[in-house]
C-alpha cells in the first residue's frame, strides 16, 4: 500500500506554497518584498492613490450613530496588528512556561542581552534628541524584527550553530515583551477608566475560564475581541496591549497526558483497521466516521489550546498581517530634501540607536555578565558571532515602524524615523550576514 496521498491537480499548486510557508526564512522574504512594494507605491504615479486608499475610513452605524469610524490605516495598526501582538503573547507565554525562558540560568544571557539591546538604543537616540517633540521617538530603535533577523540567519543554513538561532529567538521574545511594556506605559493616550475597568473585568473572566477548565477557543475569542479588545480601544490604552493580555489567559495545559493519548490513538487505529469498509463507495461508513471523531477529540484534548492557536495563526500573521502592515507603513517618499531630513536628529538618532545601540547593548551586556560568571556562553557561540547577532538585531522594521506611528503624528518626523530604520536595518543586516558567514568558515 502506498503511503502517499492521491495527487490532485490542485496539489501541484498548493504543496509548493505549503513548503514555502513552512520555511523559517519565508516570512522575512515576504516582508522584504512588501517593503519594496510600499516604496514603489509611494514613489511612483501610484502614490496619490496609495495614500488615498489608506485614508479611507469606515465604521459601524446604529440608529444614525457611527461607531469605530477609523481610517484603513488605523484599522491596520490597531486591528490587524492586535492579531500580531496576540501571537506574540502566545509565544511569550509558551517560552516562559516551557521554552527557552523557563530555565532562569539558561535564559539569563538572552534576557540581559535583550535588556542591553533596548536600553542602549534608547539612550543613544536621546543623546541626539534630548528635548522637544523629537524626543518622543526614543522607543523606536529599541525593537528587533525577529522575522527579518531570523530570515537572514537562516540564509546561512547549517553553517550556523543551532544555539545561535535559539539565542536570537529568545532575545527577540524578551525584546518583544519590552516593546509591549514600553507601548503600554509610554505610548498610551489619555485613559478612560470606565472602559479600562470593564476590559480588565472581562479579562478576569477569561482568566477564571482558564482556571475552571474552559478550553473552547470560541469562548476566548468572543470575550477577547468583543470584550477586552473593544474596551481597551475605547479606553485609550493601545488595543495591542489587550491582545497580549488576552493571550496570557489562553490555557497552556492538556486534558490527557501523552501516554494516555498514545494508548487511546492506538486503540482507535485498531478499531478503524478492523471495520469492514464499504468498497462500493469512496465515502466512509458511520462507524469509521465515529472512530475518526474520537481520534480528533483525543488529539484536541492532548493539544494545549495555546499551542493550537499559535500554530494555526502564525502563517496568517507572517504571510498576511505583517506584509499588509509593511505595505501600509513603509511607504516613504524618497524625493525629500536632504536638508529637511537632517533639520533635526530623528533620522540620525534612530539609525545610530539601532545600528550602534543594539550592538553595544547586546554584546556589551553579554560580555559583562559572562565575565562576572553570572551567565554561561551557549555551545557554539563566541565573541565574533555574538557581534554578528548584535548587527542582525539592529534590523528593526515591524516593531520600529509600529512605534513610529505611535510616537509621532507629524508626517515629516515619521518619514525621518522610517528612513533611519531602513538605513540601519539594511546596513545591520548586511554586516551581520558577513560577520556570521566568515565566523562559520
Amino acid at each position: 500500500m502506498s503511503n502517499s496521498y492521491k495527487q490532485k491537480p490542485i496539489d501541484k499548486i498548493v504543496q509548493p506554497m505549503q513548503r514555502f510557508i513552512q520555511q523559517e526564512k519565508s516570512g522575512g522574504l515576504l516582508l522584504g518584498i512588501s517593503v519594496i512594494l510600499a516604496l514603489i507605491l509611494a514613489n511612483t504615479p501610484l502614490s496619490h492613490g496609495y495614500h488615498e486608499v489608506l485614508e479611507q475610513s469606515f465604521g459601524f452605524q446604529w440608529n444614525n450613530q457611527t461607531y469605530f469610524n477609523y481610517t484603513i490605516h488605523h484599522w491596520i495598526n490597531d486591528g490587524l496588528m492586535s492579531i500580531f501582538f496576540f501571537v506574540v503573547g502566545l509565544e511569550l507565554k509558551r517560552e516562559i512556561i516551557g521554552g527557552e525562558l523557563s530555565n532562569v540560568r539558561k535564559a539569563l544571557l538572552p534576557i540581559v542581552a535583550a535588556v542591553g539591546g533596548m536600553v542602549m538604543p534608547a539612550l543613544i537616540y536621546l543623546l541626539f534628541n534630548s528635548s522637544g517633540e523629537p524626543h518622543k521617538g526614543w522607543g523606536i530603535p529599541m525593537a528587533t524584527d525577529i522575522a527579518f533577523a531570523l530570515g537572514v540567519l537562516y540564509l546561512l543554513g547549517n553553517k550556523i550553530p543551532l544555539a545561535l538561532k535559539v539565542f536570537l529567538a529568545a532575545l527577540a521574545i524578551v525584546d518583544d515583551l519590552g516593546a509591549v511594556l514600553v507601548i503600554a506605559f509610554f505610548y498610551t493616550a489619555e485613559i478612560n477608566m470606565m472602559f479600562l475597568l470593564i476590559g480588565l473585568f472581562i479579562l478576569a473572566l477569561m482568566y477564571l475560564g482558564n482556571k475552571i477548565g474552559i478550553r473552547s477557543v470560541i469562548f476566548y475569542a468572543i470575550l477577547g475581541i468583543c470584550g477586552v479588545w473593544t474596551c481597551f480601544l475605547l479606553s485609550g490604552v493601545h488595543a495591542t496591549i489587550a491582545a497580549v493580555l488576552a493571550a496570557f489567559t489562553i490555557p497552556a495545559d492538556v486534558k490527557i497526558r501523552e501516554n494516555i493519548f498514545i494508548a487511546k490513538i492506538n486503540s482507535y487505529l485498531e478499531r478503524f483497521k478492523n471495520i469492514d469498509p464499504d468498497e462500493n463507495t469512496p465515502t466512509l461508513t458511520n462507524e469509521q466516521l465515529h472512530v475518526l471523531e474520537k481520534m480528533n477529540e483525543a488529539t484536541l484534548a492532548a493539544t494545549p489550546p495555546l499551542q493550537r492557536l499559535e500554530y494555526a495563526m502564525h502563517p496568517a500573521v507572517s504571510f498576511i498581517i505583517i506584509p499588509i502592515f509593511a505595505i501600509a507603513n513603509a511607504g516613504v517618499s524618497l524625493s525629500i530634501d536632504i536638508d529637511s531630513l537632517f533639520n533635526n536628529n530623528i533620522a540620525v538618532g534612530t539609525a545610530l540607536g539601532l545600528l550602534l545601540g543594539k550592538v553595544i547593548g547586546i554584546v556589551g551586556f553579554s560580555i559583562l555578565f559572562i565575565k562576572l560568571k553570572v551567565a554561561r556562553v551557549p555551545t557554539g557561540m563566541n565573541i565574533k558571532n555574538l557581534f554578528g547577532l548584535g548587527f542582525l538585531a539592529s534590523i528593526g522594521f515591524t516593531m520600529s515602524l509600529f512605534v513610529t506611528s505611535l510616537a509621532f503624528s507629524n508626517e515629516e518626523y515619521q518619514t525621518q524615523a522610517k528612513i533611519g530604520i531602513f538605513a540601519a536595518s539594511l546596513i545591520g543586516g548586511v554586516i551581520g550576514y558577513i560577520i556570521l558567514n566568515r565566523s562559520a568558515k
